[in-house]
Formats: C-alpha cells, structure tokens, sequence
C-alpha cells in the first residue's frame, strides 16, 4: 500500500509549525499507523533529515501516549482504538492521510506531533486520588460492593487519560476526562471520605489550566478510545453542585 502523508512539523512550542508533504510505500496493510511512522522516520533517518516526533509508550491501547489527529479524527477512523491499534488497511492505497497533533491551549506542541500533557497531571495532582489509609491489601470480598456501582466504577476507570476528548471538543473541555476521573471514586467506598474536596479541587484545577466548557456535542464520546460516556459529566457536574453547596470540604 502507498500513502502521501501529509504531517505537521514544529521545531519548538515557539516556532510556527507547517505541513510537511512525503509519501511512504510498500506497507503492509497488518503495518499499525505507529509502526508505519516508524519506517517514514528510518527513511528520513537515513536520508539525513530530522525524524518525526511523536508520543509513544506500550503501543497496547494503554498508556495514552499516542496523540495523533489522523484526517481531523483523534486516534483515527475507527472507534474504540488508540492510533496504536489503528491499521493501515483502515485506509484505502494511494490516499492522502493527514497528521496532526492535538490541538488545545493546555496541550502545547513540545515538537512535531508531541505535545505536553502536564495539565492532566496537575488535575489528577489536585484530587484524582484517595489518600485514606487502609493498612494491607484486603480480601477481595472484604467490601461488598453492589455490581452495578462496581461496573459504573470499573467503566470510569477504563480512561487512560489520552486527551482525544480534549482534541475533539470544538472548546477544548477536559470534562469528560474530569468526569471519569471523579465517577471512578463516587461509586466507591474507597472515595466518600474526600468526594466533595476531590470534585472541587480537580474542577479547580482543570479551569484553572485553561480547558473549555461542555456544551454537550458528545464528541468527546464519539472519539474516546476507551468509549467513556458523557454521564459521567453529569455525575461530576452533579457532585460539583453538592459540594459548592456545603461548607463542609472535608
């Protein structure tokens, strides 16, 4: 299979960035788009010119790592993969594919398709967390848990921070990130004795940082690897209400 690839080249967060226009061919339609970076940047290697940045870490759908807009769709036209589980067979031969990073104010370019994700941290820093002391691992049934707060815990939980709901949101809104974060503790016992300081500070934080707001076109959703839904938001937004309400932040 042969491509024109058209990829966003930027030296620094202070340089302006431009396409840069090549083509790849004789790849294999089993080649992962990652793996087909990887073989544009040994050619580029070899020809004396600057390899291509981009994030990668497990390149199993796990870590996150991978932030690439591919044909103006974050991790591609497949749902429910990262770019690292997209294929190129998802592609028709001789197409033009575009590649660019993700594209917020919060997330800026560190070089080429990389960018700093650091916001995320400090919003996980601020609260995505449950600091109670519970001495040694406990039994697995030792706290029962109804199995329908369990999943909605375990759905929450499924969210491997990429920031593609970040990229898709026409307002950058980290929300839906947010929100899975703040479920994954609200149907959990581990998490009711920081639930309303954990709300407040991570929605803090994530203003604070310069995400947008949500006005529900659920592209978040559509583009979330993990498929994450927007109820999620609803809860957060609900338990951030509560927690303005009382003075009671503890």
């Amino acid at each position: 299979m042969d491509f024109k690839l058209h990829v966003w080249r930027q030296k620094d967060r202070n340089s302006e960035g431009r396409m840069l226009s090549t083509k790849v061919e004789g790849i294999s339609p089993d080649t992962s788009f990652l793996e087909m970076l990887d073989i544009l940047n040994q050619r580029l290697i070899e020809e004396g010119d600057e390899p291509i940045a981009f994030d990668n870490d497990c390149r199993e759908g796990i870590c996150g790592m991978c932030s690439l807009v591919i044909n103006g769709v974050p991790h591609g036209p497949e749902r429910g993969v990262t770019a690292c589980q997209l294929h190129m067979r998802s592609f028709q031969s001789g197409q033009d594919i575009y590649i660019e990073p993700w594209r917020a104010k919060a997330f800026p370019v560190v070089r080429d398709l990389s960018v700093d994700r650091g916001s995320f941290d400090r919003i996980m820093a601020a609260g995505g967390f449950a600091s109670v002391r519970t001495g040694g691992a406990p039994d697995a049934n030792a706290v029962p848990i109804a199995k329908e707060q369990a999943d909605l815990a375990f759905d929450a939980a499924a969210c491997i921070g990429c920031g593609a709901c970040v990229a898709s949101c026409k307002n950058a809104s980290a929300m839906l990130f947010v929100g899975a974060k703040v479920s994954q503790f609200l149907h959990l016992p581990q998490g009711e004795p920081e639930r309303k300081r954990r709300v407040l500070k991570m929605v803090d934080q994530m203003d604070e940082e310069g995400f947008g707001n949500c006005t529900n076109t659920y592209d978040c959703e559509g583009v979330c690897p993990k498929e994450i839904k927007v109820r999620v938001i609803a809860e957060m937004n609900r338990e951030y209400l509560r927690a303005s309400l009382s003075h009671d932040e503890t």
